[in-house]
Parts: structure tokens; sequence; C-alpha cells
């Protein structure tokens, strides 16, 4: 008849009587529940595994690091270099878990009676030890489906795949000891029997869907994603009786129990987790894990080959905020930045247009992926406000903030205590531009000093230089000192790219691409250009350049340059013109061209005269506003040194009407005043600004803080917040008079939708900025601009000169094949026809000599 078949084992395991019986060897062959072991059983078998085999898939598993494999080593081999290449970049993120999975190889003899005594009482044949044949016979016997990797005599050839380890830890079963942890990258065998799918095997027959645990490294590949990294810890279990948490990332919710439902960790304080995007743009194969080891930018210990690049995404959160244009710009930066070969980039985008959010979206994914990088942001003194309130809006992690000007360190040692904390924490530094250049061009031979420019050059990871036109001068110590940082990653933020000249513009690239023009992909279009155009006695290729574009009558020319421009700089500069704002109400900028009252041209032909040109600007724009202004502006230049009690006794001995620009502001005052809209006043200089906001108090008999509010360099920020925030919310506000200089960055005004700008500024780009603190996002208004300018002037032709500044930037960066050759060109318009309510009334109409409408 044959043996008698052994009964069914219990679904909860062995006896003791069984596990007593029975020792069996790391290498012993798979066996049934119809094979009888012998105590002297010996080791060596058929390689041959037996499929009918319940036991067979764990056996197999069981023998991984042996190297016997029989018939099927070429797949094992396979599958553990799958598990090296999907576990090993681990080791180089989480460093620690090697230590915490080397103290799990050192757990002593008592640590494994203290787990056998936990399970005693589980049923028949059961327990695989996977100890090697290095453990000996005597080992203790396992308890519960453990896989206990213990031997500290592994093959060398085995010593190559230092893969990570996580803490597992299993169901808890009823009338069972509390739940045992798990320490190994394998898959635990079945609770009953065999099973066709590893899955179905560890979640067991009796409960199929009851995935409890993690399972690390034997997931498919778009499994993976929804690995747990944070088991719960062994108080929550303890907790709540009711359900065996098992936590799976959603990329809406954050980690939650599949089971129950339970959040443990909200997804909008999660960075660390795999995204449903390609996991890696290289891979590159470790060749020993014994290879010399190096060091990254970010201070990571690798294997010299162990290198995965990661593919850094924007959060979940900040991708529902992004618009096209900031999708296309973070995927930009993540080109440039994330790679083999790192470089430089500008993101040249409107005013407006969203940059600090996207830099900050970009800045907090790179540190999720890299977390010793440091950041250093480098920017206008002013603006440092915006960047931190903009941080703490759409931070997804606390990431400390530091820079100089909150804890007030003034002095090289306070500096230095700083930049202590900032490389040794994982945080932000913001700096001045000023503050930068004077340490790293610091003099100084004391030790503190040099340790300051020595953390400014080396330690950061990334330079981002927000208003990145700031250092466009190449002799200047600015633009020297930030060439000297080390790091590749350097990224200018700018919503006006070019400012006075194309060289300007190259100063930039080489900025964040050292010696660009020199570049493989640079020199043969530069060549290209050079052979374009011909123009005697202009040798230079900026020269040609900017003469190609302002002044060539050829406009097949012109866009055959603007085509080599855009092909040379297509991989480091990413430009937005802000299609967006055509969503915003509109936007019309009108030229105004003022006839000067009779005071006003005698006043004018003596500024004629004058030699330097500072002094023609300066005078000239208080004359244009009123010929009394002459005396003071000659005394104070572009500083403000006259009183308000001065200044109101200097308006009372004065005809308004005596002053073309001083009478347009009154009339557009009223206007204001009766359609209920908020007035802005820009002016580079300080004395025009003095002058209209007494004057207004005089007519008005308003006040600061209420109707009148101001903005100069002398500003505190806590005064800036306050006035800007006053002026959008309060009814009551009125008319906002500020420095163009001052208001030009980081300032919202979109409680305004009529901006008066008085003097021509000779840099165009600074007018274009200070018309985008009213006409951005948040505008719920038509805006209209009025340049004024004085008639038969010098200021007219500085006008001029600006426009054929602006007109190069439009061509390089706007120009499309549906424009024309006069696209960008300034219309002239009838004041009757304008379509202004306010310049077609007689008030304002009557002093206009020319009008012209961009």
């Amino acid at each position: 008849m044959g043996s008698v078949p052994a009964k069914r084992p219990p679904p909860n395991g062995f006896s003791p009587e069984d596990l007593k019986r029975q020792k069996l060897s790391s290498d012993s062959l798979p066996f049934s529940a119809h094979d009888k072991i012998e105590p002297n059983t010996p080791k060596n078998y058929s390689n041959v595994v037996k499929y009918s085999n319940p036991f067979a898939i764990s056996d197999v598993l069981n023998r991984l690091d042996s190297g016997k494999f029989g018939s099927v080593t070429k797949d094992i081999e396979a599958l553990v270099e799958r598990k090296m290449q999907i576990l090993g970049p681990y080791i180089a993120k989480y460093p620690t878990l090697v230590n915490q999975w080397k103290a799990v190889l050192n757990h002593d003899e008592e640590a494994h009676k203290l787990e056998n005594e936990q399970v005693t009482g589980l049923a028949h044949q059961n327990v695989i030890d996977l100890v090697g044949e290095h453990f000996g016979k005597d080992a203790p016997a396992a308890t519960f489906p453990v896989v206990i990797i213990d031997s500290d005599e592994e093959d060398d050839r085995d010593q190559k795949y230092f893969l990570p380890f996580h803490e597992v830890v299993l169901p808890k079963r009823v009338g069972q000891s509390p739940p045992v942890k798990m320490i190994g990258y394998r898959a635990p065998t079945a609770y009953n029997g065999g099973s066709k799918d590893l899955k179905t095997s560890l979640a067991g027959e009796g409960n199929p869907r009851r995935d409890n645990g993690v399972y690390v490294g034997v997931q498919e590949e778009e499994d993976h994603q929804d690995v747990s990294e944070n088991p719960l810890p062994d108080e929550e279990s303890e907790k709540d009786e009711d359900c065996d948490h098992s936590f799976v990332l959603k990329d809406d919710l954050g980690y939650v129990c599949r089971v129950c439902g339970i959040i443990d960790r909200g997804i909008e304080t999660i960075f660390e987790f795999q995204y449903k995007v390609k996991r890696s743009t290289r891979t590159y194969l470790r060749d020993s894990w014994n290879a010399k080891e190096k060091t990254d930018v970010f201070g990571i210990k690798i294997g010299e080959d162990d290198l995965m690049v990661t593919e850094v995404s924007a959060h979940p959160r900040h991708m529902k905020q992004m618009k096209p244009h900031q999708v296309e710009g973070f995927n930009f930066l993540v080109r440039n930045l994330v790679g083999d070969h790192p470089g430089g980039c500008i993101l040249a985008h409107a005013p407006g247009s969203g940059k600090t959010f996207m830099i900050i979206s970009f800045v907090q994914s790179f540190l999720g992926k890299y977390p010793n990088a440091r950041p250093l942001v480098v920017l206008p003194k002013g603006i440092l406000s915006t960047w931190k309130r903009e941080f703490q809006i759409w931070q997804v992690e606390d990431i400390p903030l530091y820079d100089f000007y909150t804890v007030k360190a003034d002095s090289r040692y306070q500096q230095l205590e700083v930049l202590k904390q900032w490389v040794e924490h994982k945080s932000i530094l913001f700096l001045g531009y000023k503050q930068f250049s004077s340490i790293v061009c610091d003099n100084g031979n004391d030790s503190i000093s040099i340790s300051c420019q020595e953390i400014l050059l080396k330690k950061p990871s990334i330079l981002i230089l927000d208003e990145g036109h700031t250092p466009r001068n190449e002799n200047t110590d600015m633009v020297q000192s930030l060439a000297k940082v080390q790091t590749p990653r350097k990224v200018v933020l700018s919503g006006t790219l070019y400012q006075n000249h194309v060289k300007e513009v190259f100063s930039i690239l080489n900025l964040v691409r050292p010696r660009f023009e020199k570049m493989e992909t640079s020199r043969p279009i530069v060549k290209r250009i050079q052979s374009r155009v011909h123009i005697p006695a202009v040798k230079s290729f900026y020269d040609l350049v900017e003469n190609t574009l302002q002044k060539d009558t050829d406009f097949r020319r012109k866009v055959a340059v603007i085509q080599d421009l855009r092909e040379m700089t297509s991989q480091v500069l990413h430009y937005y013109k802000g299609d967006f704002l055509d969503e915003l109400p509109g936007l019309v900028d009108f030229t105004v061209i003022l006839k000067l009252t009779p005071r006003q041209k005698h006043e004018t032909k003596e500024l004629k005269s004058l030699s330097r040109k500072f002094k023609i600007c300066s005078v000239g724009s208080a004359v244009y506003l009123h010929p009394k202004l002459k005396s003071e502006a000659e005394k104070c230049g572009e500083k403000i040194c006259i009183s308000d009690s001065k200044m109101d006794d200097l308006i009372e001995k004065l005809n308004v009407k005596d002053g073309v620009k001083s009478k347009f502001f009154c009339n557009m005052l009223n206007l204001c005043e009766s359609a209920v809209e908020k007035l802005l006043v820009f002016s580079q200089y300080l004395l025009p600004l003095k002058y209209l906001e007494r004057l207004t108090v005089k007519l008005k008999g308003w006040s600061h803080g209420r109707e009148i509010f101001v903005i100069s360099g002398e500003s505190s920020p806590e005064q800036r917040e306050c006035s800007m925030e006053k002026f959008n919310n309060s009814p009551d506000a009125k008319v906002f008079f500020g420095s163009i200089k001052a208001c030009g960055e980081g300032i919202s005004l979109v409680g305004a939708s009529r901006i008066i700008i008085l003097d021509v500024h000779l840099n165009p780009s600074v007018t274009r900025q200070a018309i985008g603190r009213a006409f951005r996002p948040g505008q719920k208004k038509k805006v209209f601009v009025y340049r004024l300018i004085a008639a038969d002037s010098p200021e007219e032709e500085d006008h001029t000169t600006c426009f054929k500044k602006e007109l190069i930037a439009k061509m390089w960066f706007e120009w499309n094949e549906y424009c024309g050759d006069r696209a960008f060109e300034v219309e002239s318009v009838e004041v009757k026809d304008c379509g202004d309510l306010f310049l077609e009334s007689p008030l304002l109409g009557e002093d206009v000599k020319a009008l012209y409408r961009r």
C-alpha cells in the first residue's frame, strides 16, 4: 500500500515536536509534506527542482546566495541583478540603512532565543531557516515564517551586492505573541503551502488580500511605486488591534492603509516618494562593490561606477498649480541641472509669470532627491521678504532659510556662524549681491574671512541669481566673484534679460556657461554670423549683432541673425514673453509728448549747455515737471535734500500750470478720483516724487498711510509690505509714489489701473519692470500707462535711444515668421481717437503734442 499520507499541516505552522525532530541544512533539496527527513540526511542532493512541491519556490529563494542553482542558475542570477539595480541606489541615498543592516546581522544568541520563545506552539513543517551552511546543525529553530540572513561568511562573489534592508512587521495572528520582525530583501515563504503567485503566497490562502508588511524588491516595476518606505511603527500597531496596517503611497492622499484606509502621513508633507514617471535617466551598473569610492558634489560617498541619476519631478501639489510655460521651465531646469554633465542656464520669463514659484518647486524637488545639496540664492536685498513669503506658501517640508539680515550678522564672525549652520543642515541660504561680492572680494588674511570665502565658493550645489541681469558687466567685482563659485549649476532668473547692449546678454551667458562663445556648439554659429554681416570698422561680434538688429535696412539679414542667435542659445536660454498676460483685462501703453510752457522752454535751452549726461537728466526731470524746481535739483542731484516744510513753502509760491507735467498729474489725479481708480507715479529721482507728494497733500488734504503711499530705496521691508497691502486692499487708497528702481522688483501693485512714468530711464527694461508692478496676475482692470516726454528736449532724444534698445530685445526674443519688418514699431494715434476716455477729455488732451501707442 505504501506509506500513509501525512496529515495536512495546520495553517499556523509546525508543532514543537516536529521542529525538534527535523534539523534542515540550508542547501537541502526542496521537499514535500510526504518526504521523511532523517536527522543525518546527507547535504549533497541533485540540483533538480520539483515544482510540484509546494515549498519549491521558497527553497529556491533560500539558496539564492549559495551559488547552487541547478538548471535555473542564469535565471536566478538575473533576478539578483534585477534586485541590485532596483535597491542599490538607496544605499547612496540613505547610507544609514547600511549601519542598521549591520546591527541586525550582529544579533547575539539571546536575541535568537527571545524570538524563538515568542512563537512556540506552531504546527507542523513550516519553518525554513536561511542561515546558510555555516550556521550549523544546532541552530535554534525558527518559529514564524521568517527569513533570517545571519551569516557573516558570505561568498566573496556576493559581496558586491550590497543591498539595503528594510525592517518589516509581519502580521499578527489570533492567539499569537506580538509580531516578529523580519530583516531581509527576500519574500517570506507561504504560510499554507505552495502558491502560484508570490504575492498570494505572502498573503496566505486563508486571507488572500491581506498584503500585510512591506515586500521589498520582489514587486514588478509598475508596483514598485506602491511600496511604503515607512513601515508602521511598533507603537502604532499596538494601538490599533483591529487592523494590521499596511501603508501604501497614494499621490493624492499620502501614506494610506490599504486595509482600513487610515492616513498615516498626508501628501502635503511628503517629498520622498516615487512618482509615476520614468524613474531614472541613466543607470550605471557597478563592476564591484569594492571599487574605488568617490564623493559626489552632494557629499554622498558612493562606488565610482555606482551612480543613478534620479529623475527630478515636481511635487503633485505644485504640479496642479503650474501653467504650461512653468512646466516647460521646470523640465528645462531638469535637463540642464540634473544629469551627467550639469551646466548653467537662464530663465528669461516675463515679469509676473511665476519664475519664483517655479524655481522654489525645483529646489524642493532637488533637495528631496539630494538632501545633502546646498542651494545658494543671490538676489537684490529688497526682494528677500518676497522670496521668504513664497517659500512659506509653497513649502512641502520645513526647510530652514538662512540670511544675514534677519539675524543682523554684520561682522565676518557672525556671518561665518550663519554659513556653518547652512552647511551643516539641510537648508537654503539667501545673500544680497553686494553682500556676496564683499565677502568673496575681501582681502583680509584672517582665518574667518578665508573660511567665509571658501564656503561660498565651494559649498553651493546650486547657485540661483534672481534678477540675474544685475551682474551683467563682466569687468565688475560682482560678476567676477560670482564666476568663481565652483558649482556648474548656475541659474539666472530675469524678466528683462536684455538691458542695454548685446554684450551684456553674452556676459550673463558666460557666467552660467564659461566661455560660451568658444564652445563647440557656439563657435560655428559665431563664424556664420560674422560671415553674413560686414560693417566697416566694426570687428566685435557683439557690435555686429547689435548694429544689424538696430540699424540694418535688410530685413532678411536681420531675420537670419535672429535665427542664428536662437539656435546658439536654445539649450541654455528659455524665453517666455508672457502669453498668460493676454488673459488679463488688457494693457494700453501710451507715449505722451507734452508741449512745454514758455518758462520751461527757456530753462531747457540752458540744460543743453551742461556737459555731464547725468546732470542733464536729473535737472531736466525736475524742470520738465515744473521750472521752479530747477534750483533745488541742482543742489540735490539724485538724493533728496529738501524737507517737507521747505517743499511746502516752495509749493505756496508757484503756479501749477507753469509746469506741463505737473498740470498733467493734477488733472489725472482728479479724473482717477472721479472714476474711483488708483494711480501709480514712478520716477527715477526723489525730488519730483517729493514735490508731487506734498502737492497732493496741499490740494486734496490727504494723509500718508491712508490715501497716499510712498516707497523709495530707504523704505524698510516692513514698510514696503505694509504699503503694498494697504494700497491694494484699502478703498481709501488713492495714489502711490514710487522710486522706479526700488519698485521694479518683487512689488505687486495690482490695485492701480493708471500709471504715470514721469521721466525716461536710460535702461528701458527698468521701465518695463515698473509697468509690470500693476500689469500682472491679480489685476482686475485694464491698465493704462502714460510715458510723459517733454517735446523738443534732450528727454525726447533719450526716449528714441531707449526705444531702439527695446526693439533689439523684441526682435531677438519675440520675432516670429508672422511678424513683418514693422511689427514692433509704435503707432501714432490721434488724441480724440485713442480709445482712452481720460486722454480724450479736454483737461489732458490740450497739452499733448503727439501721442503714440505701443
